[in-house]
C-alpha cells in the first residue's frame, strides 16, 4: 500500500513523522499526507472518511494548518454510528473554536444529540458544547441543557451541569432559568454531580444578585450539612486523597461558602462553626489538607467578622510559613498581606517567623516577606525591625540589596522618632549599601543634617570614622565630603560632643586628606569630584595653614578632560588667588534648608504656579506648571516643562531654550558683518531664513520691539501666526510685516487683490465636525505668490469659542496670515470664519506648497486642540 494513501493507518503516519531526522522532512511527509487526505476529501471517501480526520487531529496537534478538513467534522457528526460521531466531535472540538463561522451549521446536529435516546451520544453532544459554545448557541440550546440537568444518568448530570457553566459565562442573561435545576443539584449524593453543581451555584451567584439571594436564604444551611458530612465521612477508597476524603469536594464547597457568607452576617454565622470545625481537624502533614486549610482560610477572611476564626486562621497562616514547602510559604505570605489589614495584631504576633523569610534563599519569598514587614512596621517596633534589616544587609545578596534598601530607607524617614537615631541608622546603611541608594535619600539626609544643628558636630565626626572603612560607597562620600567641607571646623576642634561618642582625634590635615582621597579616587563620579571640590574651597577659608595645600589640590583639575571640573577649578583657584577680601562671604555654611518644602516637593504636593504676561497661570496634572508659550515654539513642539520666570523676556526664554547668549554683538570696526546671535541659532535650528540686521537695530531689540508691540525691523518668513488670540485686528504700521513671537503679527497689510481664481477649491481640513476650505488666486506679474481664503465651518451643534488658527510652512515657503474675520465659530454651519493667507513659493514649478496647521478653540469652556498636514494642493501653485 502507498504509505500516503486514505487508506493508511494512523499509527504508520505517526511512526513516518517520527522517523524524521530533520524539519524539513517533516514537512515533507505532513505535506504529502495533507494532499492524500485532500484527494480523499475530494472523492467523498466514507470509508476512511474517520480515519483522516484523526491524522488531520495529530497534525493539528503539530502545528500545521488543518482548516481544509473542518467539513469532514461536520459530516461525521452527521453520522448515525457513535464510533464517527466519537471522532467527529472530538474534532470538533480540536480543529474549530468558537470564533468559526462553520460552527453555525453545527447547531442543529447538536440539538438532535442532545435528544438523542443514547446517552453516550448525548455525552457527546455535552462535550462538545461546553467546550465550543458560542453565544448565539448557547441561546439556541440552553432549553436542552436545562432539561438534561434531571436526566436519569450523574455523568449526563455531570456533563450538563458543566455545559451549563459555559452557557452562563457566555450568556448571562440565561442565569435565572438555572437557578432551580441547580439548587436541585446540591442534594445530589454523587460526587461527581455534587461537585459541578457547586461550581455552577458559584458562577450563578457572580452572574446574578438574584440567584446569590436565593442560595442564601434556601441552600447555606444544606451546603454547611454537606460540608459536615464530607469532613466527618468515613473512609471510601473511590474519593480517598492522601486520607482526606474528595478534597476538591471540599474546596469547592468552601469556595461557594465563601461568596454565600461575604457581605452578609446571617450566612456567616452558619457557617462559622464549620468554619473552624475544618481549620482544626484537617491535617497538614499531606498537601492536599493544606489546599484545604488555605481555602478555608481565605473563606474566613472573607466573611463577615468573627475574631476568634481569623486569629485561629492567622495561626494557621504561621504554621504555614513554617513549612519547607515554598509554595505553602509563598501563599501564606500573600494571604498575610491581605489579612493584616484585618487584624493587624494578630499577624504582628508571627513577626520573627516572617523576619526569617526575608533571609530565605528563594527570591521571590524574600521580595514578598520584605513588603510585608514593611506593612508590619510602626512607631512602637521600628527600632528592633530595622535593626534586624539592617543586620541582614551586611550579609544579603547583591541582587537583592537594591530593594532591602529602598525598604530600610522608606521606613527610617517614615518612622523616625528621633533625628539621632534617623542619622545614624541611614549612615549604617550608606556604610553597607551606599551604591544601592538613590540620590533622592542622600538629598533627604543632607536636609535633616543642616536642620539638626545640635548635632552637626556628631554626624561630621560619625562620617569621618565611617569613611575610614567605607570608602567605595558612593552616596556615603558624598554625605560626607559634604558635611566636612561644612562643618570640617567643629571635626578638627570637637565641638559638641555627645556621652555616647568616643573621642577622636583629627587634624586640619587629616580631614583635607579626606577631601583628596574622595577627589582622585578613580571610582568616584562626577558629583562625587564636583562636591569634593567645592568642599576643598571652603575649607581653604576654614583651615588658614592648609591653604597653599588645598590650591595645589585644585591646580590639578585645571586640564581636566570634564569641562565641569575644569571650569570650576580654575574658578576656584582664582577665588583663592585674587578674591581673598570675599572669599569667607562666599564659603559661608549653608543656610538651614527647609525641611517642610524638600518633603513637600519630593513628594509632588507642591505644584508650582507661573504667570503668564496677561497674568493667568496655567496648572498641569503632574504638579508642573509652565505658561503658554511662545507660538512660534508651541506650534513645533519645542516648549520646555521648567518655563521660564514671568518676568523673563522673550530673549531670556530662547537664551534658556538653547543655552545661547542673546546679549546684543558688538560692531567691529572696519567690518560689515555682525556677530551670529542667539536669535540666529534659533532660525536656524527651525530653518529659518535669518533676516539681515539693518542698522537702526540688533536682533535684540527686534525681540524688545516684539514684546512691547513696536514695530519690528525685521522679518521671520518661515512661520506665521495669528495677529492676536482675541481675534482683533491690530493698527497697520508702515513697516514690512512682522510675526510676533509673542502675540503674533502686528501689522495688517491689505489683502491681495484677487482677480479671479482658476484653481478649484480645496478642502483642505476634515476632523469630525469642523471642515476648512482654501479658495485660490494669483496676483498678476508674481506666479511664485499664491493668495489663499480659508474658510473654517463648524457642522457641531456647539459653538466654537477663542478659536485660533495656526500654520507652519517648510524653509522654501513664506507665509503670511491677515487677522481672522471672528474668533467665535457659530454652530450647526449657521456661519463661517474667514482669513486670508499668502504664501510665496521661492522653488515655484519645483516643488508643491506643503502646510503643518493647529486649531484651538473651546467648547463650553473646554479647551480643544486639532492638528494636521495639508498637501493636496492644487499643481502650479
Amino acid at each position: 500500500m502507498n504509505p500516503f494513501s486514505s487508506g493508511t493507518r494512523l499509527r504508520d503516519m505517526i511512526r513516518a513523522i517520527r522517523a524524521c531526522k530533520t524539519a524539513a522532512e517533516e514537512r515533507g511527509v505532513v505535506r504529502k499526507e495533507c494532499a492524500a487526505i485532500r484527494a480523499a476529501i475530494n472523492e467523498n471517501d466514507n470509508d476512511y472518511r474517520h480515519r483522516n480526520l484523526a491524522k488531520l487531529m495529530f497534525i493539528h496537534m503539530l502545528g500545521y494548518p488543518t482548516h481544509f478538513g473542518q467539513m469532514e467534522c461536520l459530516k461525521l457528526i452527521a453520522s448515525s454510528e457513535f464510533p464517527e460521531k466519537r471522532i467527529g466531535y472530538l474534532g470538533l472540538m480540536l480543529l474549530l473554536d468558537e470564533r468559526q463561522e462553520v460552527l453555525m451549521l453545527v447547531t442543529n446536529s447538536l440539538k438532535q444529540d442532545l435528544n438523542h435516546s443514547n446517552q453516550y451520544i448525548v455525552g457527546l453532544a455535552l462535550c462538545a458544547l461546553g467546550n465550543i459554545c458560542s453565544a448565539e448557541m448557547a441561546r439556541d440550546l440552553a432549553p436542552e441543557v436545562e432539561r438534561l440537568l434531571q436526566f436519569r444518568d450523574p455523568n449526563t448530570r455531570k456533563k450538563a451541569a458543566l455545559c451549563a457553566i459555559r452557557i452562563i459565562r457566555k450568556v448571562p442573561d440565561l442565569a435565572e432559568n438555572f437557578i432551580n435545576p441547580a439548587a436541585a443539584l446540591l442534594k445530589e449524593k454523587h460526587h461527581g454531580v455534587l461537585i459541578t453543581g457547586v461550581q455552577l451555584c458559584t458562577d450563578l451567584c457572580k452572574a446574578s444578585a438574584d440567584a446569590l439571594e436565593y442560595f442564601r436564604e434556601k441552600c447555606t444551611e444544606g451546603l454547611v450539612k454537606t460540608l459536615k458530612d464530607v469532613a466527618n465521612s468515613p473512609y471510601a477508597p473511590e474519593y480517598d486523597i492522601a486520607g482526606i476524603t474528595d478534597p476538591f469536594l471540599h474546596i469547592r464547597l468552601l469556595k461557594l461558602l465563601r461568596v454565600l457568607g461575604q457581605g452578609d452576617a446571617d450566612a456567616s454565622d452558619l457557617m462559622n462553626d464549620i468554619l473552624a470545625q475544618v481549620a482544626t481537624k484537617t491535617e497538614s502533614n499531606k498537601n492536599a489538607g493544606n489546599a484545604i486549610l488555605y481555602e478555608c482560610v481565605e473563606t474566613i477572611m472573607s466573611i463577615e467578622d468573627n475574631g476568634g476564626l481569623r486569629v485561629l486562621a492567622i495561626n494557621i497562616l504561621g504554621r504555614f510559613l513554617s513549612n519547607r514547602d515554598n509554595n505553602i510559604r509563598y501563599v501564606a505570605l500573600n494571604m498575610l498581606m491581605k489579612a493584616i489589614t484585618v487584624d493587624a495584631q494578630a499577624v504582628q504576633r508571627h513577626r520573627a517567623t516572617i523576619l526569617e523569610c526575608v533571609k530565605d534563599s528563594d527570591a521571590s519569598i524574600r521580595k514578598r516577606a520584605l513588603e510585608l514587614v514593611y506593612l508590619l512596621i510602626n512607631e512602637s517596633n521600628v527600632k528592633p525591625l530595622t535593626k534586624e534589616l539592617i543586620d541582614y544587609l551586611e550579609v544579603s545578596d547583591q541582587e537583592f540589596k537594591g530593594d532591602l534598601t529602598a525598604k530600610i530607607c522608606s521606613l527610617i524617614a517614615k518612622f523616625s522618632p528621633e533625628k539621632i537615631w534617623y542619622i545614624d541608622q541611614m549612615l549604617k546603611v550608606l556604610s553597607e549599601a551606599g551604591n544601592f541608594v538613590k540620590d533622592e535619600v542622600w538629598h533627604a539626609l543632607i536636609v535633616v543634617i543642616s536642620n539638626a544643628s545640635d548635632l552637626h558636630g556628631y554626624t561630621v565626626r560619625a562620617l569621618y570614622r565611617a569613611l575610614q572603612t567605607s570608602v567605595e560607597q558612593e552616596s556615603l562620600v558624598r554625605v560626607a565630603v559634604w558635611c566636612i567641607g561644612e562643618y570640617g571646623d567643629m571635626l578638627v576642634k570637637n565641638v559638641g560632643m555627645l556621652d555616647i561618642e568616643d573621642p577622636i582625634t583629627v587634624t586640619e590635615s587629616d580631614a583635607v586628606d579626606i577631601i583628596e582621597l574622595a577627589i582622585k579616587r578613580h571610582t568616584s563620579d562626577l558629583t562625587t569630584k564636583a562636591m569634593s571640590l567645592i568642599a576643598l574651597l571652603k575649607l581653604s577659608s576654614r583651615f588658614p595653614s592648609c591653604s597653599e595645600r588645598i590650591q595645589d589640590i585644585i591646580i590639578q583639575n585645571r586640564g581636566n578632560l570634564v569641562l565641569e571640573l575644569q571650569q570650576r577649578s580654575i574658578e576656584f583657584n582664582s577665588i583663592i588667588q585674587k578674591h581673598q577680601n570675599i572669599r569667607s562671604a562666599l564659603v559661608e555654611r549653608m543656610p538651614v534648608l527647609d525641611e517642610a518644602t524638600f518633603i513637600g516637593r519630593r513628594a509632588g504636593s507642591m505644584p508650582a504656579t507661573v504667570s503668564t504676561s496677561s497674568g493667568a497661570s496655567l496648572n498641569l496634572p503632574n504638579g508642573v506648571a509652565k505658561p503658554s508659550a511662545a507660538p512660534l515654539v508651541d506650534l513645533l513642539d519645542l516648549s520646555l516643562d521648567d518655563a521660564p520666570a514671568p518676568s523673563s523676556s522673550g530673549g531670556d526664554f530662547l537664551q534658556d531654550l538653547l543655552g545661547v547668549d542673546l546679549s546684543p554683538a558688538s560692531n567691529q570696526s572696519g567690518t560689515n558683518q555682525a556677530s551670529k546671535t542667539g536669535t540666529d541659532v534659533l532660525l536656524d535650528l527651525l530653518s529659518i531664513e535669518t533676516p539681515p540686521v539693518q542698522s537702526s537695530s540688533s536682533p535684540p531689540d527686534v525681540l524688545s520691539s516684539i514684546q512691547h508691540n513696536k514695530s519690528p525691523v525685521a522679518s521671520l518668513e518661515e512661520l506665521a501666526l495669528p495677529s492676536s488670540l482675541s481675534g482683533q485686528a491690530t493698527t497697520p504700521v508702515a513697516a514690512a510685516p512682522m510675526m510676533d513671537l509673542l502675540d503674533g503679527f502686528v501689522s495688517n497689510p491689505p489683502k491681495p487683490e484677487n482677480n479671479g481664481s482658476v484653481y478649484p477649491s480645496v478642502v483642505a481640513f476634515e476632523s469630525g465636525a469642523l471642515r476648512i476650505t482654501f479658495d485660490f488666486s494669483k496676483p498678476p506679474g508674481n506666479p511664485q505668490t499664491t493668495s489663499i481664503q480659508a474658510t473654517f465651518t463648524n457642522l457641531s451643534p456647539s459653538v466654537y469659542s477663542d478659536f485660533i488658527f495656526q500654520a507652519a510652512v517648510p524653509k522654501f515657503l513664506q507665509l503670511h496670515l491677515d487677522p481672522a474675520s471672528s474668533n467665535t465659530l457659530p454652530a450647526t454651519g449657521n456661519g463661517s470664519i474667514t482669513q486670508n493667507l499668502r504664501v510665496t513659493n521661492s522653488q515655484h514649478g519645483k516643488k508643491s506648497l506643503v502646510m503643518r496647521i493647529r486649531i484651538a478653540y473651546k467648547i463650553n469652556d473646554k479647551d480643544v486642540l486639532e492638528e494636521g498636514q495639508i498637501s493636496n494642493f492644487p499643481r502650479g501653485l
